[in-house]
């Protein structure tokens, strides 16, 4: 294996070079700005962050600015990111370099990987990318190319597997090739070795090195445990509608989608009918005190977390009372003040774009 791995600095650079995406954070070597983008970019889509780096660098341009940011002017500007503890972790760890780094950012392994937020993963991007430092940044990209081109056979789930995929490829990097290295293995796993479909071995650089592609057998790499089956939860959502204002509330400050606001929801059996769903709508708006008086217009998706996916019911609600039991926003509050997660955005799409 190791004269296998020796090959990759000599074959990637050169194929990284004249192939690279042209991405606003490889425009840098600023680590403020290289953080920003490596966390944005867990669980996140290249095209989906782009938008959403340039905003919160310009409200947030730098470390003392998000040190100091208002929680619900993060959670804004994080809005539809999804996965809030990394916006909340960004700005525990801003507050950490001002207070301890005197502002600068940290530029060793080990006092990078110590800050909120930040794993082997980020720790290692930061390091290599921005400081030269020899740590390779082992992400599910990594994992795949490793992998496919090793014919690896432990699982890439286990941890013992990581830290072993990532003392493997310290031993290829070298001063002066270190961020280089780095973004050509990212890049080849996000272009090439893809995740969902057949890699494209017609245009990979390691083609004539690759097991998995000698044997035939790539859709067997990376090997990967038993995933646990999602579970399921039914729900009613309520739009409660009273003049030009929306009822809000906001969730507790711990667990799933913490301190964000939502529309009022309630759980209901699992595959229940539509009759069901609105009538335990009609139920709760009453008990609120909001006194519904027509249903305007009702929808249905799913929303997939991690670990567990929401079926909504959705139901816009004509309402003549506005209980201060709720938050109540226009629409343009809606999206210009309140954080709303992802899993509530189709309640808006669906029903109050169309209705006005």
């Amino acid at each position: 294996m190791t004269e296998l791995l020796s090959s990759l600095p000599k074959k990637l650079l050169p194929w990284y070079q004249q192939n690279r995406r042209d991405l606003p954070w490889r425009q840098t070597r600023d680590p403020y700005r290289i953080w920003i983008s490596e966390i944005m970019l867990q669980q996140t889509r290249v095209e989906a962050v782009r938008g959403y780096y340039s905003r919160f660098l310009a409200a947030l341009p730098d470390l003392p600015a998000l040190a100091a940011v208002p929680d619900d002017v993060l959670l804004k500007l994080w809005e539809g990111l999804g996965y809030y503890n990394r916006a909340r972790n960004l700005k525990k760890a801003a507050q950490v370099i001002v207070a301890e780094h005197g502002g600068v950012f940290p530029q060793t392994y080990d006092a990078i990987r110590a800050l909120p937020g930040i794993g082997p993963y980020t720790a290692g991007a930061v390091g290599s990318i921005c400081f030269g430092l020899p740590t390779p940044a082992v992400d599910g990209n990594v994992l795949r190319v490793f992998a496919r081109l090793t014919a690896l056979e432990d699982s890439v789930d286990k941890e013992k597997t990581k830290k072993a995929v990532t003392a493997a490829l310290e031993k290829v990097y070298n001063a002066g090739n270190c961020a280089a290295l780095t973004q050509s293995l990212m890049e080849l796993g996000a272009c090439v070795c893809v995740p969902n479909g057949a890699p494209k071995c017609e245009s990979c650089p390691l083609a004539e090195l690759c097991l998995a592609r000698k044997s035939g057998a790539w859709a067997k790499y990376p090997v990967r445990g038993e995933k646990k089956e999602r579970k399921r939860e039914d729900r009613a959502v309520l739009l409660l509608r009273c003049g030009d204002r929306f009822a809000l509330r906001q969730r507790p400050k711990t667990g799933l989608l913490a301190g964000l606001w939502e529309f009022p929801h309630v759980l209901l059996p699992q595959d229940a009918d539509d009759e069901t769903a609105l009538q335990t709508a009609l139920q709760f708006a009453e008990a609120g005190g909001t006194r519904p008086r027509e249903l305007v217009r009702e929808t249905q998706y799913v929303h997939i977390f991690t670990h567990i996916e929401w079926h909504m019911h959705a139901f816009l609600l004509d309402c003549a009372a506005t209980p201060d039991a709720f938050t109540w926003a226009t629409k343009e509050e809606l999206e210009s003040t309140f954080a709303l997660p992802s899993a509530f955005r189709p309640c808006v799409e669906k029903l109050l774009t169309v209705s006005g």
